[in-house]
């Protein structure tokens, strides 16, 4: 079931008052209404050709999907199929890369439900419907390369996409952390996310736009519940990337997992992190998961805008605090002294903790694949300035998304690896895109 462009209104308005980031802020959701990027000047009718920034780190990235089964989980969501089901793809150092074919960013089916009229990219993002190729473009992991066998076994690093987003949104980070030495984990939340696609090309999509017509009660007790099933995705992950590192193929296909890929990865260093909804999800799973021993934020200090009981009751890590170190990267306006859901976490936290803004950011886009997707789709489906800076604010992508990465490699590196740059000891005039705002010395 697809959402119109009204019912996104009622989601995005209840995404403040629980205090979840629906993948657009508060502000810009009441903005939505008006101003659809079908009023802009005429283009080609083909659809535009996307690119995505080149990995940073040494390493060529290889990429593999796992389909994976938890049947000692009933499925939380519908009565079939009857246990929890989950797509992941694991990004990793890989060697003799260039033998092997580049992954899609999107398969064919994910891709025709994201970019069709009233799909996520038209009711996130504001892209015309059709106007897009996302099955086209291709990203820099290589499906079932071998694994890197110099450097590892390698820090493993889970991630969780925001509310309704597919695991694919937030590609430019997860493959450049790849290429620096990581094996990055990214989960796609099933039922919730706007659509998952599974071996055959089954399409599953997300049964939110069902709950609309409910009170907000309900909705909060969803919203409570979801986080659950996400904490315990991410357990049930790591608990299968323990199978495959042990040499057994957790796929529910049996498909052939890359060579060299079990016994690559170093669980022992374990880290999490996501974008807005999904930053408290790690945060959420660091609490209850010792296993995971670092966590990150990205975009999402704007999800304890609501109630403070609320805050709570959603995501109770909030009130407690964590004693493992956590970093949030979040926009202007929306930190940890503007926000006062997030005083208790930094009040309570015993670890090493820090709060950055990065300036011109604006909305719940300025991280991820949105930075430098959408000024391509302006340009190459000539539509206005105005549909990039509503989404994105006045960043220059060209600069912000090397000095995303830079701070995310610097922050699971001092933590994962024992590697410090000291790039998080304070403002770095080699990044002045990001503002330090609060630091906690922790442990």
């Amino acid at each position: 079931m697809r959402k119109s462009h009204a019912a996104r209104l009622p989601l995005a308005a209840l995404s403040c008052a629980v205090v979840i980031a629906v993948s657009a802020s508060c502000s810009a959701a009441s903005q939505h209404k008006d101003g659809r990027p079908g009023a802009a000047r005429p283009a080609a009718a083909v659809p535009a050709r996307l690119t995505l920034p080149a990995p940073a780190g040494p390493y060529p990235v290889g990429t593999v999907s796992l389909h994976l089964i938890d049947r000692s989980r009933r499925n939380p969501f519908a009565a079939s199929p009857p246990y929890r089901e989950l797509m992941v793809s694991i990004w990793y150092p890989a060697s003799d890369a260039a033998s092997y074919p580049r992954t899609p960013y999107m398969l064919p089916g994910a891709a025709a439900g994201f970019g069709a009229a009233g799909g996520h990219a038209q009711q996130l993002l504001r892209v015309p419907s059709g106007r897009v190729d996302w099955a086209g473009v291709r990203t820099s992991g290589h499906e079932g390369a071998p694994a890197a066998n110099r450097g590892g076994p390698f820090p493993v690093v889970l991630f969780s996409p925001d509310l309704e987003d597919p695991r694919s949104l937030d590609t430019t980070p997860v493959q450049d952390l790849a290429s620096r030495g990581y094996a990055v984990v990214t989960i796609d939340d099933t039922y919730e996310a706007s659509e998952v696609e599974f071996p055959g090309g089954r399409v599953v999509g997300s049964l939110l736009p069902q709950l609309l017509n409910q009170t907000q009660q309900s909705l909060l007790a969803w919203a409570k519940k979801d986080m659950t099933v996400r904490v315990d995705d991410a357990g049930f992950v790591l608990d299968q990337l323990t199978v495959l590192d042990g040499g057994r193929d957790p796929d529910a296909e049996h498909r052939a997992l890359p060579q060299g890929l079990a016994g690559a990865l170093d669980l022992g260093r374990t880290g999490m992190f996501g974008e807005s909804f999904g930053g408290m999800t790690a945060a959420q799973a660091m609490f209850e998961d010792p296993r995971i021993k670092a966590g990150l934020d990205l975009d999402g200090a704007d999800v304890g805008a609501g109630p403070r009981n609320n805050t709570g009751d959603i995501v109770p890590v909030l009130n407690d605090g964590l004693s493992r170190p956590f970093m949030i990267m979040a926009t202007p306006g929306s930190d940890i002294n503007t926000v006062p859901a997030w005083r208790p976490f930094w009040k309570h936290s015993a670890g090493w903790h820090l709060d950055l803004t990065m300036r011109g950011a604006s909305g719940d886009h300025s991280y991820g694949d949105a930075a430098p997707l959408l000024p391509q789709i302006a340009r190459l489906l000539r539509l206005p300035e105005s549909f990039v800076t509503r989404d994105i604010g006045t960043i220059d992508p060209a600069e912000t998304v090397p000095a995303e990465e830079a701070y995310l490699s610097a922050f699971f590196d001092r933590w994962l690896r024992g590697r410090d740059d000291h790039l998080l000891d304070g403002p770095s005039p080699r990044y002045p895109e990001f503002v330090f705002v609060r630091q906690g010395s922790g442990t």
